[in-house]
């Protein structure tokens, strides 16, 4: 296993997934270090990509009229953010600024959806295999 690969293994996010599935993910990363106070997406923006905290934290907060930003978590190694606009293409629900020095890994959607396709294929052909030896009395 590679290093990054067990980075990926220790994150919650990936439990469960097979070495094939983290070589895959682990091949697609990139990796980035950002200074405290560093914003690295606000409010509106389009979700472009998903975070993956390896050391630092990162607060995700949101600007509130007349009182000033509202944190609403403040993360820390082995959490993922920037996952709510994968799932429904909306724009950015809140802020991240790093709050402590951090290194992270970085997935960009267009990546993680061409991953998440070859591995749904590969489920499917796997489901096919089982019913087949299933069905047919090879199992």
């Amino acid at each position: 296993m590679t290093e990054r690969e067990a980075q990926l293994a220790r994150v919650p996010f990936f439990d469960g997934l097979t070495r094939e599935a983290l070589a895959m993910f682990a091949g697609v990363t990139s990796e980035e270090s950002h200074a405290t106070g560093t914003k690295l997406f606000q409010y509106g923006d389009p979700g472009d990509k998903l975070f993956i905290i390896l050391e630092g934290k990162v607060r995700i907060s949101r600007e509130v009229a007349g009182m000033g930003e509202e944190a609403l978590a403040v993360l820390g190694p082995g959490e993922v953010f920037g996952e709510m606009s994968l799932l429904d293409e909306s724009p950015r629900s809140a802020d991240a600024r790093v709050h402590e020095r951090c290194r992270m890994l970085i997935i960009t959607y267009e990546v993680l959806w061409n991953c998440v396709r070859i591995l749904s294929a590969r489920l499917r052909e796997t489901n096919e295999k089982l019913t087949f030896l299933t069905t047919s009395g090879k199992f």
